[in-house]
């Protein structure tokens, strides 16, 4: 009888076994289902069918997971959070290494499959649920540990934040290119504009609920609650991405084994020398962030203040994204993305000179203006502008050198900021303020804008 019983378990097991590998089977089916031939002027033309679906759709994407994305502010709340658990500054920087590094880091080394498949879409939404969107809930249980348990609250967070971070980048530049078939190249700048706008509107309203929880409930009582809200609002963000409708291009290039995929890269370095130059400058604008992650510890630090202060900062930041996404997006359109991010470096400059110069906590209001400037012009122009390096067959390349590099440098740059910040924020403020007036130097007297080049697709 119980031979029965464990045979009919054996057979229940096999089932589901065999479900779950059917249903992932079914998406690598849709992922490589045969596309007929098609030209650049299809592709084009399906994408300008469907313009406005994907617009809504992804618009609503966006405002969704902003306003998730402010109750868990890398700047602003993820700091506090960590600084009630510890008063080491290296968690803190811990912090700023993943919100820099984590998304830009794998996407280099999803970029060769990513070149090969017709279809952005599944991977995307099926793959990004489990790595992108599921670890999110794992901030939870690490606030409600919080007072009990700080150092597995520790872990527990740093586990979720770093499984969300690299997750995202991981399907990053299948997202990057899915949103390059489904907007052309004069109207993305509108879109991110618009849509991160939208964004930060919402992450405003996110911010004023921060701020609220924060002075109505006592540590972490807070802070379970906005985390719980960053998960459910994350979880509609990952419905509306999944309506977006897809226009495929057929894959035109040969299969390649990883050898020879890097060692093309070395090739595109060596070839493209304003991509190269590019790099530079970018990398010079990260390494000029290593302040980042600070700017609130310095000013809880410097001047008491109540933890709902911290929500006001959150709400002048995206205030800042607002205003800097709205007009960026529609100059980038216009004149390119080089002009924004040479104003995004301005922006930066500015802020990190008043965060170190600053008489008063006033002040820090509009250092939080300015770096949301400045987050605004990396998320619309420091994303569009390496689409347009190379011919829509070799963007996923492209994408993935551009920010995986930049991931490095996004990595050491806040390790070198714990590094001064133990020295003195003055110091550390300082220096990021000169790095970033050196980034704006390179990208405008050294490079070229891609847009009139002669190399961008659809």
């Amino acid at each position: 009888m119980k031979s029965k019983r464990r045979s009919s378990s054996d057979e229940q097991h096999t089932l589901t076994v065999q479900q779950l590998l059917r249903s992932a089977g079914a998406v690598l089916l849709q992922i490589n289902r045969p596309v007929p031939p098609r030209t650049e002027a299809e592709v084009a033309a399906e994408a300008e069918r469907n313009y406005r679906w994907n617009f809504a759709v992804n618009l609503l994407d966006g405002a969704h997971l902003w306003f998730g994305l402010s109750l868990v502010s890398s700047s602003t709340i993820i700091p506090l959070f960590v600084s009630k658990l510890t008063s080491n500054p290296l968690p803190v920087g811990l912090v700023a290494i993943i919100a820099n590094g984590a998304w830009c880091l794998p996407q280099l080394f999803t970029a060769n499959l990513v070149e090969r498949l017709p279809r952005k879409k599944p991977v995307v939404v099926n793959l990004g649920f489990f790595l992108e969107r599921l670890p999110m809930w794992l901030l939870i249980v690490a606030a409600l540990v919080a007072v009990h348990s700080p150092a597995l609250a520790l872990v527990l967070f740093f586990a979720g934040y770093a499984w969300h971070g690299l997750g995202a980048g991981v399907v990053a530049t299948a997202w990057q290119d899915l949103i390059a078939n489904c907007f052309l190249v004069e109207r993305r700048g509108r879109f991110f504009g618009i849509t991160n706008s939208v964004g930060a509107g919402m992450g405003m309203a996110g911010a004023a609920l921060s701020i609220w929880l924060l002075r109505a409930f006592a540590f972490p009582t807070g802070f379970v609650y906005m985390f719980f809200l960053a998960a459910i609002m994350s979880g509609f963000s990952w419905f509306f991405l999944s309506l977006t409708r897809e226009p495929v291009r057929p894959v035109s290039l040969s299969r390649q084994n990883n050898r020879q995929f890097f060692a093309g890269l070395l090739d595109i370095l060596r070839r493209d020398h304003n991509f190269r130059r590019f790099l530079v400058a970018r990398s010079l604008m990260a390494l000029g962030g290593m302040g980042w992650g600070f700017v609130t510890v310095a000013a809880v630090g410097r001047w008491p203040m109540p933890d709902s202060t911290v929500g006001v900062y959150t709400a002048v930041y995206l205030l800042g994204q607002t205003v800097g996404n709205l007009t960026l997006g529609f100059l980038a359109d216009r004149f390119g993305h080089k002009l924004c991010l040479e104003l995004g470096s301005l922006a930066a400059t500015l802020a990190f000179g008043l965060a170190w110069l600053a008489p008063s906590v006033g002040w820090y209001y509009v250092v939080f203006v300015l770096l949301g400037i400045t987050f605004s012009t990396l998320l619309v122009s420091g994303i569009l502008v390496s689409l347009e390096f190379s011919e829509p067959k070799r963007r996923p390349t492209y994408v993935g050198l551009s920010n995986t590099i930049v991931g490095l440098v996004g990595v050491v740059a806040p390790l070198l900021g714990t590094w001064l910040a133990k020295v003195g924020y003055g110091w550390l403020f300082a220096t990021s303020a000169a790095v970033s007036l050196a980034a704006l130097v390179v990208m405008h007297w050294w490079v070229r804008e891609p847009r009139w080049m002669g190399v961008v697709g659809v």
